[in-house]
């Protein structure tokens, strides 16, 4: 069964640098995703833009505070 609501549909978009790729230096940073992510959003139509960000987090740990907030507004 589908939501009817009156809410404008969000774009989630999520960076997130783990330790690991912070050796990897700037082309993995949060600052280029973010550039990159907003770049195509912007390209391909997508607005109400909604940023989750989580930096210095484990892909494996499903406990990351943006990951979290962006299931949270998922289910919302």
């Amino acid at each position: 069964m589908l939501r009817q609501t009156n809410q404008q549909p969000i774009t989630a978009l999520y960076p997130r640098l783990s330790h690991e790729d912070e050796l990897q230096g700037e082309s993995n940073s949060i600052s280029n995703q973010k550039r990159i992510l907003e770049t195509y959003a912007k390209q391909n139509g997508f607005s109400n833009l909604r940023w989750y960000t989580d930096d210095g987090y484990s892909g494996a740990n499903f406990q990351r505070p943006g990951f979290q907030a962006m299931l949270a507004d998922i289910e919302a």
